[in-house]
């Protein structure tokens, strides 16, 4: 479904992206994992096309991304940015139905879309036309993921989608997430820091230090398998505070 090809970027003196090559399998989904300021959502961006690479290649659906293409192939991506970006002004079903409005789609079909993605997304159908403000934070992010999906995108990107929601809800959202994934068979890649989410979610993970991605795999592959020694480390970090409750080995 899409693929890097030794894509690098940097913003004047800062190496944000190195020399990087990945492949995103169609259907699967793949987190990109790492600290802050690791690169992750700058490779999400040139994934996109938000950001052009200084160099290299990324193909979609087996075509190379150009400037004379690139709208085209966004228009078959769906994007969730951080915190949501829902535009204040508008209505929720507003925000959801931007883009087919703008492209003229009829309105029975975009209607039909709309019911369809509130019943995927179990968004109540009364705050449709409520404002971003007078919906709740994880409401919010659900129509975020509705606008991204309005077109039926052939891959979703989602950049820290959870970030600002506490953890009940946050729990909550990651569960429908997972289900909707499997259920749309998407192709779906997903930045976040939290390693135990991208374990939840996603099939692959590609953990990022300085603009680089050290190692590639399934959850198994970095914990049991560590390619450098950060990625141990990193994971070790994130241990839940409740592991420090339980009783050594050899205790009573």
């Amino acid at each position: 479904m899409l693929e890097l090809r030794s894509v690098s970027k940097r913003f004047g003196g800062t190496v944000a992206l190195q020399p990087t090559s990945l492949q995103i399998p169609a259907g699967k989904t793949a987190a990109l994992i790492g600290p802050s300021g690791c690169g992750k959502s700058t490779l999400l961006r040139v994934m996109i096309g938000l950001v052009r690479a200084d160099a290299g290649e990324v193909l979609f659906e087996d075509r190379p991304v150009l400037p004379e293409n690139v709208l085209e192939a966004r228009r078959r991506m769906g994007y969730v940015i951080q915190s949501g970006g829902l535009f204040p002004h508008l209505t929720v079903r507003g925000n959801i139905t931007f883009m087919a409005r703008y492209l003229g789609w009829p309105p029975d079909r975009t209607a039909r879309r709309v019911e369809e993605l509130v019943e995927l997304t179990k968004f109540p159908a009364e705050g449709l036309d409520r404002y971003p403000a007078q919906v709740s934070g994880g409401q919010r992010q659900r129509v975020s993921l509705m606008r991204a999906l309005m077109l039926d995108p052939h891959m979703l990107l989602l950049d820290e989608p959870f970030g600002a929601l506490d953890p009940l809800i946050r729990s909550d959202l990651q569960k429908d997430l997972k289900e909707i994934f499997a259920r749309l068979k998407k192709t779906v890649i997903i930045v976040t820091h939290d390693i135990g989410e991208a374990g939840f979610l996603a099939d692959l993970i590609f953990l990022l230090k300085d603009g680089a991605v050290l190692q590639g795999g399934t959850l198994e592959d970095l914990v049991l398998r560590p390619r450098h020694p950060f990625v141990t480390h990193f994971i070790n970090a994130q241990r839940s505070p409740l592991e420090s409750l339980r009783p050594a080995e050899g205790a009573p």
